[in-house]
This record gives C-alpha cells, structure tokens and sequence, in this order.
C-alpha cells in the first residue's frame, strides 16, 4: 500500500508554529514514528506553502497511489482548485486537520475541499494522520 501525506501553508513549522493548538512535535519526528508503526505501508510525504505545487503533488500520485491524506492548512477553506484537484484524480482522500476547526474562528469551519473526499478527521492533533491511515488500511 502506498499513501501520499501532503501538508499544506505554514505546517513545516510544526513544533514551533502556536504550540497551544498544534503542539510542540515536528512532523517529521512523527512521521518517523507512523511509518516506524505501519512498516509494510510506504508513507510518503510532501509539504508545501503554494497551492499549485500541492496541486500538482495530486495529479502526480492520484491515479497511482491507494490515498493522499490531505492537510491542506488555510487552503482548506479558501480553495476551490484544491477541490477541483482531489475529485479529478482516482485516488481518495481523506482530509485532516490537527486542531478542531470547530472550535475555532467561524472562517476555519467550513471546508471547500469536503465535499471531494472520502472523509474528514479533525482535533485528534497529529494522531489525525494515524487515524486518516487507519481508514485506508480498514476500510
């Protein structure tokens, strides 16, 4: 099985970026641990801050890979092209977010790219990914 984490905006500065609502770990450090925990999964990551890089990452492994886990950060709730990007490919997506954007601002609780994915989990922090993970294994 092959899955494509894509982080979106200003998640490179995990462990350092608002510590409160995203904690104190990098990602990297935890992606070291969720592969370390699913070794027979090839995990791959990608991160970007620009909306047409992370489209291009979709085209690129959407119609190769069994699913993209999908933090698209800030772009979450302004871009239609991501839209348009996850339902263009094959492959599903399952969107995450590390805090509850519910109990957020207003502005963080409605989702552009919802409606194209397989499903939505958010507020577990980066045990998310795991979660996201755990639904493509057992489906």
């Amino acid at each position: 099985m092959r899955i494509q984490i894509i982080n979106g905006p200003n998640l490179n500065l995990l462990g350092k970026r608002e510590p409160t609502i995203y904690g104190n770990q990098g990602f990297e450090s935890y992606l070291d641990h969720l592969r370390d925990a699913y070794p027979d999964v090839e995990i791959n990551y990608y991160q970007s801050n620009i909306e047409g890089e992370m489209i291009n990452k979709i085209h690129e492994v959407g119609f190769s890979y069994d699913g993209i886990i999908l933090n698209a950060g800030a772009y979450t709730h302004t871009s239609v092209a991501l839209l348009d990007a996850i339902k263009a490919v094959e492959t599903p997506v399952v969107e995450v977010h590390i805090s509850n954007v519910h109990q957020r601002e207003a502005f963080r609780h409605k989702s552009m790219i919802s409606a194209g994915c397989k499903g939505v989990i958010c507020g577990f922090g980066l045990n998310s990914y795991r979660l996201a993970l755990e639904g493509f294994i057992r489906p």
